[in-house]
């Protein structure tokens, strides 16, 4: 797939910028060579690798699933506005 300057100037005109001649020149010669890149990568054979979550084969430290904090449910709910069975109430927004 190669840019042209038509489609770098339709572009622009879209995105309201303002670009020179210099500026339009520039962007279709490294927007030309990052769509090569593109192509290249589409080109890479894909089919006997593996999918990694992390590159490096990082682990994920965790920590123990323990309650750390005391329950507050009670004293939060006895400021909010309105509250039933354990449930916040909030106004009904969309009809």
């Amino acid at each position: 797939m190669t840019i042209t300057r038509k489609d770098i100037e339709k572009v622009a005109v879209l995105a309201r910028i303002q670009l020179d001649d210099t500026q339009v020149s520039a962007l279709e010669k490294d927007l030309g060579n990052i769509l090569d890149l593109v192509n290249q990568l589409g080109a890479a054979d894909t089919d006997n690798g593996e999918p990694l979550a992390h590159p490096l084969d990082a682990v994920q430290r965790l920590r123990p699933d323990e309650v750390t904090e005391p329950d507050q449910r009670d004293a939060f709910q006895a400021i909010a506005p309105a509250t039933e069975d354990g449930l916040y109430l909030v106004p009904r927004v969309i009809e």
